[in-house]
């Protein structure tokens, strides 16, 4: 599932082609009542999407399967077609711009699932995992320490329970010292640099991760 998960998302988002208020599709990282919406529509149909108004990778699964069986090219983007499948309304003419950075952060971050993880690396080529963090956010424009350590002090604290797209979320090694970092997506899912698998998601309740979980901070405030 999760692999397959993988393979979907890495269609969803294209940046740098509009801007996000032009863009006529609801997608990964945005947020709000009318997300909230949609999901409650899936949820109503029996699609398996929690509606919390936060576009995660539940919710593009969810929107995909729609498609689907519906006979629409699956994109996991809930565009014009779509939003009126669902909600019986047009889309509307609304500025979703205000999570254009968050979106741009979710959308780098998945272009480079699958490249190898290279210690001490921190381009395309091969990252390791602060590597990674500092390369996406340095794409959409905002300069981060290089290190964990440093990166977990830049943002601002944020609880588990309010985490959001583009959230950092931090590990602690088994001796307790801060050993790993990830950008956190949403439904409990993070995408980071594994040793084993390269880029790759993983997730927040799964055993290992659960247990050494340090905390996340933010660092698009206003996003």
């Amino acid at each position: 599932m999760r692999k397959l998960l993988c393979a979907g998302l890495i269609s969803l988002l294209c940046f740098g082609a509009a801007p996000a208020a032009e863009a006529a599709a609801f997608q990964m990282g945005d947020q709000g009542n009318e997300v909230a919406e949609i999901q409650e529509a899936l949820s109503r149909l029996g699609y398996d999407v929690t509606p919390d108004g936060a576009f995660g990778p539940g919710t593009a699964a969810a929107v995909r399967a729609f498609e689907t069986d519906r006979g629409m090219e699956p994109d996991g983007l809930v565009g014009p077609m779509v939003y009126e499948s669902l909600l019986g309304r047009a889309i509307p003419e609304t500025n979703r711009g205000d999570n254009a950075i968050l979106r741009r952060i979710a959308g780098t971050a998945l272009q480079y699932l699958g490249v190898p993880y290279v210690y001490g690396g921190s381009s395309p080529n091969g990252f390791d995992c602060s590597g990674f963090v500092y390369y996406v956010f340095g794409q959409a424009g905002i300069s981060l320490p290089r290190v964990a350590d440093d990166q977990y002090a830049a943002g601002v604290p944020v609880n588990f329970e309010n985490l959001r797209t583009g959230d950092l979320v931090f590990f602690v090694d088994d001796s307790g010292e801060l050993s790993h970092v990830g950008i956190y997506l949403n439904d409990g899912e993070f995408i980071h640099a594994s040793v084993d698998t390269g880029i790759d998601f993983d997730s927040l309740y799964r055993g290992w991760r659960r247990d050494h979980y340090l905390g996340a901070c933010r660092i698009v405030v206003n996003g």
